[in-house]
């Protein structure tokens, strides 16, 4: 007799609740932290607990409810007290992507001005979201330019962010699209020019190349 037969006059919102109580958040939670996972979904909970889809997403609604996790965007959770850096919920939200544009600008002191919205380039869809008190953006790009890009340890995580060559290539990119600003003021004497193009090629666009002449 399976566990759902053991309730035969129950409906199916019932069914659903009493398969979601077998599991105790308490020890999903325990679970969670001895994996060391700052960011997981709904599919990584199935995969460590061996769990039903409809009982993970009846136990992480619950527990939203309550304030035990908190929900980033749909299908996408942290622990309230294990909330990881701005850059790698950056990384999550969309992928693939990694950190760059004005950003990434700031980060490398490429820009003068302090950057609000964590920009971020990937090959899916341009899409922006509002998460607490932080903006993050995400801007299209073609995967055949999809690189430049690579792990970097920023604080206590590793996160994927664009080199300096390629955050002032996409930038300048975007911009000749007419998809972003190009930030008034750069400082670009410290890039490696041979590195630039030959990041620059990967776009193939004689606007761009054209352009970077300004900036040498």
């Amino acid at each position: 007799m399976t566990l759902v037969d053991s309730w035969p006059r129950l409906g199916p919102f019932q069914i659903i609740s009493n398969m979601a109580k077998q599991l105790s958040w308490h020890a999903v939670e325990r679970t969670v932290r001895q994996k060391g996972l700052t960011l997981f979904s709904p599919q990584d909970l199935r995969h460590l607990l061996n769990a039903p889809p409809v009982s993970i997403s009846f136990l992480l609604t619950r527990a939203h409810k309550r304030g035990d996790v908190l929900k980033l965007r749909r299908g996408l959770y942290v622990l309230p007290d294990r909330i990881p850096s701005e850059l790698a919920i950056a990384n999550a939200l969309i992928r693939p992507s990694y950190v760059s544009l004005h950003y990434a600008l700031a980060y490398y002191h490429l820009i003068p001005e302090s950057v609000y919205r964590v920009s971020s380039a990937t090959t899916r869809t341009t899409r922006y979201f509002q998460i607490a008190e932080r903006e993050y953006s995400y801007h299209h790009l073609k995967p055949t330019v999809f690189a430049g890009y690579g792990p970097e340890r920023i604080g206590d995580q590793t996160v994927l962010i664009a080199e300096p060559e390629k955050a002032f290539l996409d930038t300048l990119y975007l911009a000749k699209l007419r998809r972003l600003t190009l930030p008034e003021r750069m400082d670009t004497s410290g890039l490696n020019w041979k590195r630039v193009l030959g990041l620059a090629r990967l776009y193939k666009r004689q606007e761009l190349t054209d352009a970077l002449q300004e900036f040498r």
